[in-house]
């Protein structure tokens, strides 16, 4: 693949790429994201999440990154953006959408920001990416420059990428910042929804932010769905899309992504029931067909 290769980069034997951070190595995982369609779900999308390794064993990503130093966090942030749509384009369906997160809370100054999208922007292009596939997650964290971070999102639309809030109901979460920043996809953090699951009014709440959001265009994701009740209750809010690991576990790339996907379409006698089983509200509007199952996970298709 062209224009990808550096003093970071290494090209695997089973097609998969990793970087290097001494003395670290850094792999793509990719979490699939589910879409609602006639009582079923559909996969649509995929997040891409880091996962650090030294000496071979798992370091928890937060731990590595809390761990660098501020002048490096930047360029492993941006380092791992690059990983993350290489390795996506060698192992993503071509139809997927791809989610990347973007962290204000290290974009201090305009330099930065620019410095992250010129990089964002060449990988998307070395990897032969459809910029339009792209969603950047920006995280509900405070950042140093409101200022700067509006217009690295503007800059980010202006290049064909699409926006997502990431988190939303913690921290930073604000309308004002979602009217500013005008993103095409909100994510619902996993601990409020299910605090707000827990009670007739909390729910209320959620099913009318929902419904608020769509009425501007936006379209909203359920973070952290565990059980079948969530799953059920997700369809009902009219949310259009669903993630967590009681539908599918991030998965190390590569994996069979792809005949994944195509395998979805299509009833396949060999594979698994789904975790959690036949979710209640899905059993109602129709039969189920189920999809391949990511690591020991499986999901309802």
């Amino acid at each position: 693949m062209p224009g990808i290769s550096g003093p970071h980069l290494v090209l695997e034997d089973d097609g998969a790429w990793t970087a290097t951070w001494a003395p670290f190595v850094l792999k793509s995982a990719f979490q699939p994201i589910f879409r609602f369609s006639h009582g079923k779900l559909v996969p649509h999308a995929f997040e891409a999440l880091l996962r650090p390794f030294r000496d071979g064993e798992l370091v928890s990503p937060s731990a590595f990154l809390n761990g660098l130093p501020a002048s490096e966090r930047q360029h492993v942030e941006t380092l791992a953006r690059s990983l993350h749509l290489v390795n996506a384009a060698a192992c993503l369906p071509h139809s997927a959408a791809i989610f990347v997160n973007f962290d204000p809370s290290v974009f201090s100054e305009a330099a930065l920001a620019d410095a992250a999208l010129r990089e964002t922007r060449r990988a998307v292009a070395a990897a032969g990416i459809d910029p339009g596939r792209l969603v950047c997650e920006v995280t509900e964290k405070e950042t140093v420059s409101e200022e700067v971070l509006f217009n690295f999102v503007a800059a980010l639309r202006r290049s064909g990428f699409r926006i997502a809030i990431d988190d939303y109901g913690v921290d930073a979460s604000d309308m004002n910042r979602i009217h500013e920043l005008r993103p095409d996809i909100v994510k619902f953090d996993a601990d409020w929804i299910r605090r707000l699951m827990d009670s007739s009014a909390g729910y209320a709440l959620l099913t009318t932010m929902v419904s608020t959001f769509a009425g501007h265009g936006i379209q909203t994701v359920f973070e952290g769905i565990e059980t079948s009740q969530q799953l059920e209750m997700a369809e009902a809010s009219g949310v259009d899309m669903v993630q967590g690991f009681g539908l599918a576990q991030p998965e190390l790339a590569p994996t069979g992504f792809a005949a994944f996907a195509q395998s979805a379409s299509a009833q396949d006698p060999h594979l698994h029931q789904p975790a959690f089983g036949e979710p209640p509200a899905l059993r109602a509007a129709g039969e189920l067909r189920h999809a391949r199952a990511f690591g020991k996970r499986t999901l309802p298709q």
